[in-house]
């Protein structure tokens, strides 16, 4: 990641140099000719890698119409011109910001002639493709407001990390003390920097774990509309199939929450009082998943290869 501007550069200077930058131009959501930007190629979205590698997305234009759009569905005005607008706007932005990122690895694999293990499965089993194809049925498919908040809540943390690691730094660098510093004491650190990065280290992992079980919940509200053949809901209930399925060989916090929801479950039917008939249909749930779960192991189609993952 480019460091954030000399602290001993005036004020105007340290914010102009910022935003200069490639990085704070995606992270603000304005596009600037992308040459020579080498350097911020890397391969998979995530908390450590964007503050090593410094790529954003445009994160922070998401997130502001996550809450346009959150405060015309609130109000019952979900289907008004900048209720529509504010989503679509949402979902293309997520689109750019895993796009680049998809394009940036391509051509840091081509310089180096590396391909993707077995072939396209390889290339869809990448987490940011899938999130990318992702933003892109939900551009053109009808609203499912659910949809937002996972990418709303990566966009957060990405916009704090940011914040944390150039914003802060650029327009109040650390002071040195006010003694004659001994060797190799560090400067002293801002406050607002470091309740963000404490906010990142505590409750990354819970909202990991509350993106899951949207997820999870997204699955069942499209099935809910399947069964009442609403709009492309069957063809999306497919789509939104393959990509959960994928996110549970990928991702530990999806498999908790879907361990979780069959622990719930099963207390539920087996309480006293619950028909058998419910025990078994839920068997046959339980039973009908797991066969779907190996007839879909994408790994033994990539000649053995691990499927690389992370944690959000």
């Amino acid at each position: 990641m480019a460091p954030p501007p000399s602290a001993n550069l005036p004020l105007g200077e340290r914010i102009l140099a910022l935003a200069q930058t490639l990085q704070f131009a995606w992270f603000s959501g304005y596009q600037p000719d992308l040459v020579n930007n080498d350097k911020n190629e890397h391969y998979h979205i995530s908390i450590e890698e964007e503050t090593a590698n410094s790529f954003r997305g445009r994160h922070l234009v998401l997130i502001l119409c996550i809450v346009r759009y959150l405060l015309s569905y609130v109000t019952f005005n979900y289907y008004s011109g900048w209720a529509r607008f504010t989503y679509r706007l949402s979902f293309l932005s997520a689109a750019l910001t895993y796009g680049i990122v998809v394009y940036k690895t391509w051509r840091a694999r081509q310089k180096v002639g590396a391909k993707y293990p077995g072939g396209v499965i390889g290339i869809l089993s990448d987490e940011n493709v899938q999130y990318l194809v992702l933003a892109l049925v939900w551009l053109l498919a009808p609203q499912y407001p659910l949809a937002l908040l996972p990418y709303g809540i990566y966009s957060v943390f990405h916009v704090a990390t940011y914040t944390r690691s150039n914003v802060i730094p650029t327009i109040q660098p650390n002071k040195a003390p006010a003694s004659a510093p001994a060797a190799g004491a560090k400067p002293q650190a801002n406050p607002l920097a470091e309740a963000i990065g404490s906010f990142v280290k505590s409750y990354y992992d819970a909202s990991m774990s509350v993106v899951s079980a949207l997820e999870i919940l997204l699955w069942g509200r499209i099935f809910l509309s399947a069964l009442l053949f609403q709009s492309r809901s069957w063809l999306l209930l497919g789509l939104y199939t393959a990509f959960l399925r994928a996110r549970f060989s990928q991702s530990t916090h999806v498999q908790n929450s879907f361990n979780a929801l069959e622990l719930r479950v099963d207390s539920l039917v087996g309480a006293q009082g619950t028909p058998p008939a419910a025990r078994s249909v839920w068997e046959g749930i339980k039973g009908a998943t797991r066969q779907f779960y190996v007839l879909t192991d994408v790994s033994k189609y990539i000649n053995g290869s691990n499927v690389p993952k992370k944690t959000s």
